[in-house]
C-alpha cells in the first residue's frame, strides 16, 4: 500500500557532508540532507537541506526544484550571470547547469531532485 509521506513524521536520518575538497572556492560549506522519500529507481528523490556559508562549484546531473526556506543564496552560472534567492524564493537547476553556488547566509531549503537518465 502507497501512503503519503509528510516530511514532518518522516523517520529519515539526516547525512552531513562537504562538497569534494576541489570544488570548495570559499568558506567550509558543511552541509546537511535529509531524504524522507526517494522512488524506488532512485531517480526521483525529494527532502529538506541546509548548509553553512561558502562557495562552491557545481554540476548538475539532475533536475532539481528548490523553496528556499530560510537564508540567502548567490547562484552564478558559467558566463558570470549572478542571481541571488531570499527565504521564500523557489527555483529550478536543470540538468546541465554548472556554475557556482554560495551559501551568505546559514540557509534551509526543501528540495525535489529527477536525475535525468544517462546524464
Amino acid at each position: 500500500m502507497k501512503t503519503v509521506i509528510a516530511f514532518a513524521n518522516a523517520a529519515a536520518e539526516p547525512s552531513t557532508y562537504r562538497p569534494a575538497p576541489e570544488r570548495i572556492l570559499a568558506g567550509d560549506p558543511v552541509q546537511t540532507a535529509t531524504l524522507p522519500f526517494t522512488s524506488a529507481d532512485g531517480r526521483f528523490s525529494a527532502g529538506t537541506w541546509a548548509a553553512q556559508p561558502g562557495t562552491w562549484r557545481v554540476v548538475f546531473t539532475e533536475n532539481e526544484f528548490c523553496h528556499l526556506l530560510e537564508g540567502v543564496i548567490v547562484v552564478t552560472d558559467e558566463a558570470g550571470t549572478r542571481t541571488t534567492f531570499r527565504a521564500g524564493d523557489a527555483f529550478v537547476s536543470p540538468a546541465g547547469f554548472t556554475g557556482t553556488w554560495e551559501i551568505v547566509e546559514p540557509a534551509r531549503k526543501l528540495f525535489a531532485v529527477y536525475e535525468v537518465p544517462g546524464a
